[in-house]
């Protein structure tokens, strides 16, 4: 069992960066393939971006590519979402979620656990 906790949600201008944060319980963390995914009001949940367990496998969205960042530290049992150039198409809420394999996927089928969400607003 795997509980997820969002964190660093917030309100920004456009052009401007946030930091989310995704707290894992649990000791077998690091063998979990990590996703972030967002859905924004009236829409479907998408996905934005996964790593595998290691860290050292990323895949984003083509619509974050070159903006958003994944990363994970296993020692604390956290992954990171470090958003830069903000857009207000960029406003949903977050969530983090732990795959049911090494690497992730595109895919929210494929992942087990999920976080409750942060909600990310972008400002014009």
């Amino acid at each position: 069992q795997v509980q997820l906790v969002e964190s660093g949600g917030g309100l920004v201008q456009a052009g401007g960066s946030l930091r989310l944060s995704c707290a894992a319980s649990g000791r077998t963390f690091s063998s979990y393939g990590m996703g972030w995914f967002r859905q924004a009001p009236g829409k479907e949940r998408e996905f934005v971006v996964r790593i595998s367990d290691s860290g050292g496998i990323t895949a984003y969205a083509d619509s974050v590519k070159g903006r958003f960042t994944i990363s994970r530290d296993n020692a604390k049992n956290t992954v990171y979402l470090q958003m830069n150039s903000l857009k207000p198409d960029d406003t949903a809420v977050y969530y983090c979620a732990a795959s049911r394999g090494r690497f992730g996927s595109r895919w929210d089928y494929d992942y087990a656990y999920w976080g409750q969400g942060t909600q990310v607003t972008v400002s014009s």
